[in-house]
C-alpha cells in the first residue's frame, strides 16, 4: 500500500511530460526525487476507496458480489463528490461514478467502450487479502473494474494485476510471473463468471458472454507477448523508455505490462523500479503506482526510504489497511 502511493506521488509531476521535459526535473532517472510535498493522484484515492469497501464487506461475512458492490458504490460516489477529487481524474471514472450516484444497476454505470488503466490502477488491495479464494479475487477484480471500466480487456487486466500482487505477496519469484500470467489468461479465456458479473455481457450485443470475455483475455495475451519479447532481448537498455516496449500505459493491459516490465528489470531494487516507471513517456503516475504495488508486495513496507514514507499523503490510512491484511 505504501509502495503504490509512493510510485503515484513520484510519477505525478512527470505525467503528461515527454522525456526531455522530465530531464529538466532530473537528468538521471535513477535520481528522480520524491516531491517534498508527496501528494498522490486519483490512483491512490481510488485504491483507498476500494480498500475501505473491501474492509467493510469482509466485516459482514464472506465476499460475495452484493456485499462488495454496495460499499464500493458508496465509496466511489463519495470520491466523485469529494473536494479532494482534484487530481486530474479520468473522464471514464467521473462519468461512471455519476451514473452510480443515480442508483442504476452497476452494469449500466460502467463504460463498455473504455479499457483505461483506471480499471487496474486501484485493484492491488484485492491481492493482499489472504483468506480470499482465487475465484473471489478474480470475480471481485472484474466487478470493481466493471463499475467504471466495463470493457472486457479492463476486466481481464484487472484480474491479472490483482493476481500479480497476490503471487508476489505469497513469495512467488518475480521471474516466474510472466509464465504464470500467461497460463492464467489461457485458463480464464472463455470463462465468464455470471455470479460476479451478472448480465454485463448482454449489454455488449456482440456475441456470447464467452466471446465477450475472450476479447479481453486476447488483448492481455498480446501484451504479454510484448513483455516476453522485451525481457528476452539481450540488447534491452535499462536507460531506454519502457513505454517503447510494452506501451504507454493509458490502457489497462499496457499499464500492467509496462509496470511489470519496470519491476522485473529491477526486482530487488524497489526505489529504482518506481523511478524507472515514473520517468517514462506514458501514464507515469499509474505505471509507477503499479510498479510500487508490485515491489511493495514482494519486499514489504520497509523497502522504502523512511524520509519518503514519513511524508507520503494518506500515510496513516495506507499503513492501517496494509497492517489489516499483513
Amino acid at each position: 500500500m505504501l509502495g503504490l502511493a509512493i510510485g503515484d506521488a513520484l510519477g505525478k509531476p512527470t505525467e503528461f511530460l515527454d522525456l526531455d521535459e522530465i530531464g529538466r526535473i532530473s537528468a538521471d532517472w535513477r535520481r528522480l526525487p520524491l516531491p517534498e510535498k508527496a501528494v498522490v493522484t486519483d490512483d491512490t484515492q481510488m485504491t483507498l476507496a476500494l480498500a475501505r469497501a473491501l474492509r467493510d464487506a469482509l466485516a459482514e461475512g464472506p465476499l460475495v458480489p452484493l456485499r462488495l458492490e454496495l460499499p464500493l458504490r458508496e465509496e466511489f460516489v463519495d470520491w466523485w463528490r469529494s473536494p479532494d477529487n482534484d487530481r486530474a481524474p479520468g473522464m471514464t471514472c467521473l462519468r461512471s461514478c455519476f451514473r452510480l450516484s443515480t442508483g442504476r444497476p452497476w452494469q449500466d454505470a460502467g463504460d463498455l467502450g473504455s479499457k483505461g488503466c483506471g480499471a487496474n490502477m486501484r485493484v492491488a488491495p484485492l491481492g493482499l487479502v489472504r483468506e480470499l479464494t482465487d475465484r473471489q479475487v478474480a470475480g471481485a477484480a472484474q466487478l470493481q473494474s466493471g463499475l467504471t471500466h466495463a470493457h472486457p480487456t479492463a476486466l481481464a487486466a484487472s484480474e491479472l494485476t490483482a493476481f500479480t500482487v497476490r503471487w508476489l505477496a505469497q513469495g512467488v519469484e518475480p521471474a516466474e510471473l510472466p509464465a504464470r500470467l500467461r497460463a492464467h489468461a489461457h485458463r480464464q479465456r472463455t470463462r465468464y463468471d455470471e455470479f460476479w458479473l451478472g448480465d454485463l455481457a448482454a449489454r455488449d450485443h456482440t456475441g456470447t458472454p464467452e466471446q465477450f470475455i475472450a476479447r479481453g483475455w486476447d488483448d492481455c495475451l498480446d501484451v504479454l507477448d510484448r513483455l516476453d519479447a522485451a525481457l528476452a532481448d539481450p540488447d534491452l537498455d535499462l536507460d531506454a523508455d519502457p513505454c517503447g516496449r510494452t506501451g504507454a500505459g493509458w490502457i489497462a493491459e499496457e499499464a500492467l505490462a509496462t509496470a511489470l516490465l519496470c519491476f522485473l528489470l529491477l526486482p530487488d531494487d524497489p526505489v529504482a523500479a518506481v523511478r524507472r516507471a515514473a520517468v517514462s513517456s506514458g501514464d507515469s503516475d499509474s505505471l509507477a503506482c503499479l510498479a510500487g504495488a508490485f515491489a511493495g508486495a514482494r519486499h514489504g513496507a520497509d523497502a522504502w526510504p523512511r524520509e519518503w514514507t514519513d511524508r507520503i499523503e494518506y500515510r496513516r490510512e495506507l499503513l492501517a489497511l496494509g497492517a489489516l491484511w499483513d
